[in-house]
């Protein structure tokens, strides 16, 4: 149940409440709202009720990401970037980290497009287990370095909980891949740190599986949490190489207030369709986008085939933000 109180007695009624239910139920408050979980209106005392505006029993199990609790957007600041709300970020660079000469030259042409984060992987979770699997921490070094020479935030994967305290010394932004969106040792690893992070809807997760993940987050006190709507399995992947489900962008931003990021390039796996269905995720109302770029992605060493060149990303970028701009306009 969420308690919506009269703001001004909201502090004492919290307080009071807190007191009472801390020890037996989960309690959680936000401005002049309380959840408290596993509770009826019936066993409100008199004065709670009396200075309460609503009380709203049909509550989701996520309840720290949903709106319900907390009704405004949330805005995550990093030192080059302000993500959520009407802002719109871009985020974009190499799939792999392959050297320091090449990710620092494609985080300078992500900076032209407008992206205030690059993009890298330093560790890369691969279908086979003899594909590229990354450059590790050496990745993240240059991963780092081409990030301050251009003035931009860094967002990587961290793939397990070993690996959170090493990554966290180095990225802005801790990205959890669509494989590990319900490893939940992960996910507490990352929720007890301060740094945002971005987690990518599994190929097979349902709306209610992307919010219950992101509530692990919560759970540990991190509240500085983004959603990656990246496409999902369905019966058909001849043509594109996932589903891209645009219609998860709006309801997400129904249900919650976390930032909803898009990512066209894993959702078409082509990058013929990436600009398209970039523009498509803008439209949707998405608050930014993360995709690959590469100067020679005939020879990258991961996911050639949808990273953008230069040329084609600059491009697109241009379009996204006026697009975005367009749709601002509308509301």
């Amino acid at each position: 149940m969420i308690i919506i109180l009269k703001p001004t007695t909201a502090a004492a009624m919290q307080a009071k409440l807190i007191a009472q239910f801390g020890t037996t139920h989960e309690v959680f408050t936000h401005a002049n709202r309380i959840a408290i979980q596993g509770l009826t209106p019936a066993e409100l005392p008199a004065d709670v009720r009396a200075a309460s505006t609503d009380l709203l029993t049909d509550v989701p199990a996520a309840v720290q990401s949903s709106r319900l609790l907390h009704p405004e957007d949330t805005i995550i600041r990093t030192p080059h970037s302000v993500i959520g709300g009407n802002h719109f970020v871009m985020m974009a660079g190499p799939c792999s980290v392959e050297s320091a000469g090449h990710v620092e030259r494609m985080a300078e042409v992500a900076k032209q497009g407008g992206a205030t984060v690059v993009r890298g992987g330093a560790f890369k979770p691969r279908t086979s287990p003899y594909s590229f699997q990354g450059l590790g921490e050496e990745g993240l070094r240059d991963l780092r370095a081409a990030a301050d020479q251009n003035g931009l935030d860094m967002i990587t994967e961290v793939m397990d909980d070993e690996h959170v305290a090493m990554v966290a010394q180095y990225t802005d932004i801790f990205q959890i891949g669509a494989r590990n969106m319900q490893n939940f040792s992960l996910l507490k690893a990352v929720g007890r740190t301060r740094i945002p992070v971005a987690l990518k809807r599994g190929m097979s997760a349902t709306i209610d599986d992307v919010l219950n993940a992101a509530e692990y987050i919560a759970a540990g006190g991190n509240h500085q949490i983004m959603l990656l709507e990246r496409g999902i399995r369905t019966f058909d992947n001849k043509y594109t190489r996932n589903t891209f489900d645009l219609g998860a962008v709006p309801v997400l931003q129904e249900l919650t207030h976390y930032p909803v990021i898009v990512d066209p390039s894993h959702a078409v796996g082509t990058w013929e369709l990436v600009t398209p269905m970039a523009m498509a995720g803008v439209a949707a109302g998405a608050s930014g986008m993360i995709v690959e770029i590469h100067d020679d992605p005939t020879h990258a060493f991961s996911d050639g085939p949808q990273a953008l060149k230069p040329k084609t990303y600059l491009k697109m970028a241009k379009q996204a933000f006026q697009l975005h701009d367009l749709v601002q306009s509308w509301a």
